[in-house]
């Protein structure tokens, strides 16, 4: 029977296949209609419940004969394409034990590729009946009898061969050199919500992102690949329904196959074609798209949250539980998906399969990424070749793509630094901490900066890794803004609903003496200096740097450190308000890497003769010339540094191209951190200022000719990083 009361056709169903997981529109003995597989070892039956075309009304429902190593299979034929349905799950339902077996509430295929229907209420439901007692951490209730078909979204049938097909006429990736590469962390919304030239049909939309102005923007700039925030079918928790408000990071994924469809125009035959067209058009402009991508925990949430897909099919498998059959949350977010099984492992690599083949993307970036390699058999501690991280090695799919690693969760020893394995590449929290602390005038050391700014080898300089492993970056999304970090000394998240509760506490930022917005220009030339030099140490560090969208002309949150609810002004980007003077310093800066192989060296650095004339590949100075002392290393008064940087040019014909360092060209860089000016003693020779962040300037080396000469000394005004070059040896 339908919800309704309404008798449904039961269909006859062959036993089918247990392989594709999902629904698949095949022929089978001659016959077409659609295979059904979906992962449940512990449920007493599954049935697959047939909808119309709008997904209202029930026209079928079918039992799945057979289950083979936990997957339940079947074969109906007739079904095709377009084929709407959901899922209900028999069994136990007995909490205390990790079982939530419902058959009343209609359920999510997980691995389905589309679905029809509202999704934004969705956190609202629950299988259990009644409320939970106040701060209660155990579920201990009986099931809830009421259908919520009605309001449950549906699966729909897709033809997987023509999807894929669809993504193999994406134009071809870019493969952007990792030396080469250089980060752009954005949101789909948020990039193009407030740009005025943008079409306002696209605006917030996919195919926004490749309107004329936006790749105008990032050519101006130079970035080489845009790390998109989720862009996987999401919903707003129930927390934030009852405040009136969304999340618009969108770090809560109920779709890991579907592009999230609010970020459609409408002008695409669906967000899935939207989708390609972003990724096609990107390509062909020489730009890669690197996914952020949320495994580590599900839309469903804590023990009291809805249950939506995987906690009604087998709570007990896809789920990570203590003894007690209590959830493990190394997620923060209520849940932590149990990596370990075969069915989740089949999840995570069958979805960055379907992106990498069905949507053309480069890479991914693994939110709270240390949960991807957490062992049961180890207690759940963290091991740099689990079964998925190996699984991801193997793969000849994502051989080439892009992995980047948030390295840290919320689980015992969470921090992970420098241990994934090799071919990966992690954010370093201890570069962007580090460049705080020492432009903003908190605790560090020479010695500190000079590591971060050599690639971390304290951190990455095992098994075969580089200086680019290291993903460096000032600021994220998660965090305060540039604008923001050199504006305010607090956080101010109160438009979140939380009383300024949530949000990092220790955001190493500085006001120059006024808290938030001020007319003071004396206030103002301080932030822009601190701002100039914390990019400069950016862009000239080695590793991978990367960009937060809007950093590059001055973007505010007004404080909020933690805007993943505010799907407004707020998160999204000023464009009107940009600061073009900043973004042209921006642009100097990165076309200067691109342009000078000294400024991403992709191997570490010795501190040895290295070139025809026995130069060392890097040199350390104090400002007066001499070479630092262990005490000069470790002094955290001092606050001024220079390096020298000579890299032999048989290492530069392997790394440049499209031009690069000149035969015997040098580089001297100059950090100058305090408030005073500081002279700075130069190696013998004409040197040439082509770097100056006091006065924004960023020369190319068309420009060279108009530098300033330097011979002998050259002082740094306070908060400043000079670059001077010497093309040719005294």
């Amino acid at each position: 029977m339908s919800p309704a009361g309404v008798p449904v056709s039961v269909l006859p169903c062959a036993p089918g296949r247990a392989w594709p997981m999902g629904a698949s529109a095949i022929t089978r003995h001659g016959r077409e209609g659609v295979n059904f597989a979906v992962y449940s070892r512990h449920a007493q039956r599954i049935e697959v419940c047939l909808y119309d075309a709008q997904g209202s009304r029930e026209t079928g429902r079918v039992t799945l004969p057979l289950c083979s190593n936990g997957v339940w299979h079947g074969f109906v034929a007739g079904l095709g394409v377009g084929q709407l349905y959901g899922l209900r799950a028999h069994g136990p339902y007995q909490p205390l034990r990790g079982l939530r077996f419902n058959p009343a509430k209609l359920l999510l295929d997980p691995f389905a590729r589309d679905i029809v229907g509202e999704t934004h209420y969705l956190s609202l439901e629950r299988d259990y009946a009644g409320q939970p007692t106040k701060h209660a951490t155990v579920l201990d209730a009986l099931p809830d009898a009421g259908d919520n078909a009605a309001r449950i979204p549906k699966a729909r049938v897709l033809d997987l061969a023509a999807e894929l097909q669809a993504g193999a006429a994406v134009a071809a990736r870019p493969q952007v050199a990792l030396a080469q590469t250089v980060l752009y962390e954005a949101h789909v919304k948020g990039l193009t919500q407030r740009h005025p030239d943008v079409p306002a049909a696209l605006r917030g939309c996919y195919a926004g992102l490749v309107s004329a102005p936006l790749l105008a923007h990032y050519q101006r700039l130079g970035i080489t690949t845009l790390c998109l925030l989720p862009v996987q079918l999401h919903i707003p928790e129930a927390h934030l329904l009852e405040k009136g408000l969304r999340n618009y990071w969108g770090y809560n994924t109920l779709g890991y196959f579907i592009p999230e469809p609010r970020y459609a125009s409408g002008h695409y035959p669906d967000a899935r074609a939207e989708f390609r067209h972003m990724v096609d058009q990107l390509h062909r402009h020489g730009l890669e798209v690197v996914l952020d991508v949320v495994f580590n925990h599900s839309a469903e949430s804590d023990t009291f949250g809805p249950t939506l897909s995987w906690r009604g099919l087998d709570n007990a498998s896809w789920y990570a539980h203590d003894r007690a059959g209590q959830y493990l949350n190394f997620s923060g977010c209520g849940n932590s998906l149990d990596l370990a099984q075969p069915c989740a492992l089949q999840l995570v690599m069958d979805s960055l399969r379907w992106w990498v083949q069905a949507f053309g993307v480069d890479g991914f970036r693994f939110d709270l990424a240390t949960a991807l390699g957490r062992d049961p058999l180890l207690q759940w501690h963290f091991h740099p070749m689990s079964g998925l991280l190996a699984a991801i090695a193997q793969d000849p799919v994502l051989a080439g793509v892009k992995l980047i690693a948030e390295p840290w969760d919320f689980g015992p020893g969470a921090y992970q630094l420098g241990r994934f394995p090799a071919g990966w590449h992690e954010w370093n929290d201890r570069f962007r901490d580090t460049s705080r602390a020492f432009w903003l005038g908190f605790d560090c050391t020479r010695g500190e900066l000079a590591r971060r700014l050599t690639g971390s080898s304290d951190r990455f300089e095992h098994d075969g890794r580089g200086p680019l492993s290291s993903i460096n970056l000032v600021t994220a999304h998660d965090g305060m803004t540039l604008a923001d970090l050199t504006s305010y000394r607090h956080k101010h998240n109160l438009a979140n609903g939380e009383h300024n509760r949530d949000g990092h506490h220790n955001n190493l930022s500085a006001n120059a003496g006024v808290e938030g917005p001020t007319p003071d220009e004396a206030v103002q030339a301080l932030r822009g200096q601190w701002r100039r030099a914390l990019l400069a140490t950016l862009f000239c560090a080695q590793g991978i740097p990367q960009l937060l969208a809007g950093d590059e002309f001055g973007q505010s949150q007004h404080g909020n450190n933690n805007a993943y609810c505010q799907d407004n002004e707020t998160g999204w980007l000023d464009w009107p308000g940009a600061d073009t003077g900043l973004t042209d310093f921006v642009a100097g800066l990165i076309h200067l890497r691109h342009a000078h192989a000294a400024w991403r060296h992709a191997r570490w650095f010795t501190g040895r003769a290295s070139t025809a004339a026995g130069a060392p590949d890097i040199s350390w100075r104090n400002p007066d010339g001499s070479a630092p002392t262990p005490a000069d290393w470790e002094d955290p008064q001092s606050r001024s540094l220079a390096c020298l940087i000579e890299v032999a040019d048989e290492v530069m014909a392997d790394e440049v191209v499209g031009g690069g360092l000149a035969p015997g060209e040098r580089w001297l860089l100059l950090f100058h951190a305090a408030s005073e000016p500081m002279p700075f003693a130069l190696p013998p020779g004409r040197w040439r200022l082509v770097l100056d962040s006091a006065t924004a300037c960023a020369l190319p080396q068309a420009r060279w000719g108009a530098a300033r000469p330097c011979v002998n000394d050259v002082t740094l005004p306070p908060h400043s990083v000079f670059g001077l070059v010497q093309t040719d040896r005294p």
